[in-house]
Formats: C-alpha cells, structure tokens, sequence
C-alpha cells in the first residue's frame, strides 16, 4: 500500500466542506483501494461496512462492471468530438454513491469524466500517466503532477502541481473560485 501523506485527509475533508466530491479512481485492486479510500476519508467506515456487505449503492467499482453498467462511451460517427455515455439514467444511479473506482483502466477514467461533464458537473481531474492525458483533456480542469508526471500528462494539464500534493489542489480550488467570484 502506498504510504497516505499527512496532509491528505485534511485536504480531502476541507474541500468536501466546499461542496467538492473526491473520486478516486485507480488502478489498484479493491481491497487497497477501499484501504487507501477510508485513510484518506474519502470513504466513510460506514460505506465502507456497505461495501463489505456488498450493497448495491456502488460507493466502490471496478472500472470493467463500472463501464459494463453505463453502457459504455458512445460515439457519433459524424461528430467524434460529441461523445456520450451509453446508459446515462444508469450512470446517475451509479455516479451518486460511486466514491471509488478500483482496477480501472483509462477508458474507465475518460468515461467517468465523459458522464459527469454530460450531466452538467464541472469535472477536475488528477494524472500522472502518458494514459491519463484523454481525461484531464476531456475534464473541465486537468490537473498534472509536476515532479512525477509525464510530459504527455503535463501538456494534456491545464494546470501543473508543482509539489505533487493533493492539498495544492484544495489551494487552487480556492484561489479559483475567489477569481470568478470577483469576475
């Protein structure tokens, strides 16, 4: 398991108290992303007791049923920018409980992103990968990690994390939402 830096949960509470939801979405198996979700509070104990009781509220998925229950990513043969999520009733069911996103593959990412920006959300999204560039470029605000991020990551990235540390994002949040209040 990846050590939790100290200054995540912090971050996570404080921006969920600004009205943001936390996603993670990963590539780890279930069991460590469950683990890494509830150190870092973005699981509750007691979604995590409904995950392992197995609830249908989908807190966590995995990327391969997550894109089996949605229906996929449609898209338009005449218009390959205008892209949609296959069963979108499906996905608000889904998208309302679902914290946490394990074993995902990018597709799973870009899908995720592809959904909410179709339901109106304003999507940030995190990488650090060559794979993660289709989803930040599709998220209202890609955000890239400077130190480990690749430099296809990087360009795909409206905005660079210098320090690589979730808590840099809830400050960029902040100082966004203070320069469009002032707009």
């Amino acid at each position: 398991m990846d050590v939790i830096r100290p200054e995540v949960p912090g971050a996570v509470s404080k921006i969920h108290g600004a009205g943001v939801t936390v996603r993670m979405v990963t590539g780890d198996n279930p069991v460590t992303a469950v683990a890494i979700a509830e150190k870092c509070v973005i699981l509750t104990k007691e979604e995590v007791n409904e995950i392992e009781k197995g609830t249908e509220k989908h807190y966590m998925m995995e990327g391969v049923h997550f894109d089996q229950l949605v229906g996929g990513l449609i898209t338009d043969k005449n218009n390959l920018s205008n892209e949609k999520v296959g069963n979108i009733e499906e996905f608000k069911k889904v998208v309302k409980h679902l914290k946490v996103m394990a074993r995902s593959r990018p597709e799973d990412k870009y899908l995720l992103a592809t959904g909410l920006r179709q339901l109106k959300h304003t999507v940030a999204m995190t990488g650090d990968g060559t794979n993660d560039a289709p989803a930040l470029k599709k998220a209202d605000v890609g955000f890239a990690m400077g130190k480990v991020g690749t430099d296809v990551c990087k360009d795909a990235a409206d905005i660079l994390i210098t320090d690589d540390n979730f808590a840099s994002i809830v400050k960029a949040c902040k100082w966004g939402r203070n320069v469009f209040d002032n707009i």
